[in-house]
């Protein structure tokens, strides 16, 4: 089929899977699709964003992905981003039928951005905001030199994730530039005439930070206090923090922790939804690629690529599969409810499809699996939790309830160390104390002493952080030049 022939037919599916979706009730954000090269979806895979500040990691991500592709062991359809109006990109080499399916999977995702309530804090003109940010910091490395800004940035990059996406329902400790009050504390800041300086002259900058007159005198008078500890609270937030409260931190600095700060608040969301948002996109183009006029090749098409996406592993979960599983089951038993659920939950039957929209509405990755991973899906999916014992890798348990709950123990805080600033000046030094919150999974020591360096770069004193191992409390501390660590 000739090029123009192809697109002409593409245009035209676009506007009738659109059509299917929004009868199935699916509210997603007017969608400009763009097909691109390998080249260009891996790079955009790769930093996540279609524009975004340059930096070494990205490339390292981009070379495992190609090379992926190139060796034809892994694929992506399609990209699609989180933003009003919503952008997909979809893959050169993808058939005609492909492209279809990724289409209606995309705006199934479009819907999902859209409703869900842990993406409605998210900017949706992010692609903007990443444009000007990369236009700052390339600034930022012609001011000061790129190694010396790379540097930096290797340093905020190893702690990004270490934000508070809940601030807005808990906030506790150290706040907002934009809603900061009388608990911000200027550790170490020199003040005069009611105007905090960090013992510099004043710049053009000062209003970024929000220091007024009346705020710098009675937080300075607060500091003084004796026994008064920063932050009042454990604070989950480490590079609001640190942004807030380093001492020797020049402004460009703050900018580039305040830059990545809000960068992992945006894809916050999506590594917390990653299951339901890929079941959700799965489950409708399923559904409405039923509804599509297709050929007896492009169904055995269709039915091949859709299996290639929801394939089990022994070793791993799908998350394709088991959020579609998930609310197929949701459907299925709200639809036809036992005469036990009818009797204890009331339920009418018939509201299976109400059922799930409202789960997409309220739920994330955590009460999803708790809330609705039910026995009868482990079991019949055969589910099971595994660790490596010496050299081989052992199933553990195939108790249901503890399946259940070892999911959701892998997925809490996104599956990442749980960390909380405990003192900001500890001795009265002005030394960082962090606290690993134990959840039963030992931190990996050898990333661990890697990664207090990078602490200490941005922080610029003594760093400490207590934590469990072997199931005694030990405190690792690096003082600028090496890690060494004491039981406590």
């Amino acid at each position: 089929m000739h090029p123009q022939e192809e697109m002409k037919i593409l245009e035209k599916s676009i506007e009738d899977i659109t059509a299917v979706a929004k009868k199935f009730n699916l509210d997603f954000y007017n969608m400009y699709f763009e097909i691109c090269p390998a080249e260009i979806i891996y790079s955009f895979g790769s930093y996540g964003m279609p524009t975004r500040f340059s930096h070494w990691t990205f490339g390292k991500a981009y070379h495992k992905m190609k090379t992926q592709y190139d060796y034809n062991l892994s694929r992506i359809y399609e990209m699609v981003i989180n933003t009003d109006p919503c952008y997909a990109f979809l893959l050169e080499g993808n058939s005609l039928v492909q492209n279809k399916m990724v289409i209606a999977h995309v705006l199934a995702h479009s819907d999902f951005f859209k409703n869900n309530y842990y993406f409605s804090r998210t900017s949706r003109k992010m692609v903007e905001s990443m444009s000007l940010a990369a236009d700052r910091i390339r600034g930022y490395e012609f001011k000061y030199g790129r190694d010396k800004v790379e540097s930096f940035l290797d340093a905020v990059i190893a702690l990004q994730e270490n934000i508070d996406p809940e601030r807005h329902i808990n906030p506790g400790g150290v706040q907002d530039k934009k809603d900061r009050t009388k608990e911000q504390t200027h550790l170490g800041r020199n003040c005069s005439g009611g105007k905090c300086r960090q013992g510099k002259e004043e710049t053009p900058y000062d209003d970024l930070w929000d220091l007024e007159r009346s705020e710098c005198d009675s937080t300075c008078a607060e500091a003084e206090d004796e026994g008064k500890k920063i932050p009042g609270q454990p604070e989950k937030d480490l590079l609001l923090f640190m942004m807030n409260y380093a001492r020797d931190l020049d402004d460009w600095q703050r900018d580039i922790l305040s830059i990545l700060r809000e960068e992992m608040l945006y894809f916050w969301p999506q590594m917390q939804t990653k299951i339901m948002n890929e079941g959700w996109a799965t489950y409708w183009h399923m559904r409405i690629m039923r509804e599509m006029d297709l050929t007896e090749d492009e169904a055995l098409e269709f039915a091949k690529t859709h299996a290639g996406v929801v394939q089990t592993s022994k070793y791993q979960l799908n998350p394709y599969y088991l959020g579609l599983k998930i609310f197929e089951n949701i459907e299925k038993r709200w639809d036809h409810p036992t005469t036990e659920e009818r009797k204890i939950y009331e339920r009418p039957g018939g509201q299976g499809k109400q059922k799930i929209f409202e789960v997409r509405e309220t739920e994330n990755d955590v009460s999803f699996i708790r809330n609705y991973l039910t026995r009868e899906l482990i079991e019949e999916n055969d589910l099971y939790l595994f660790k490596k014992i010496g050299y081989d890798w052992k199933v553990t348990d195939k108790d249901w309830e503890k399946v259940r709950d070892g999911l959701v123990a892998n997925l809490y805080n996104c599956g990442l160390p749980y960390i909380v600033v405990e003192d900001g000046d500890f001795v009265k030094q002005g030394e960082l104390y962090l606290r690993h919150v134990h959840e039963g999974e030992d931190l990996d020591i050898y990333y661990l002493e890697r990664t207090l360096p990078h602490v200490h770069k941005i922080w610029g004193r003594k760093v400490h952080l207590e934590t469990v191992v072997d199931g005694k409390k030990i405190l690792f501390t690096y003082n600028g030049d090496k890690v060494y660590k004491k039981t406590i």
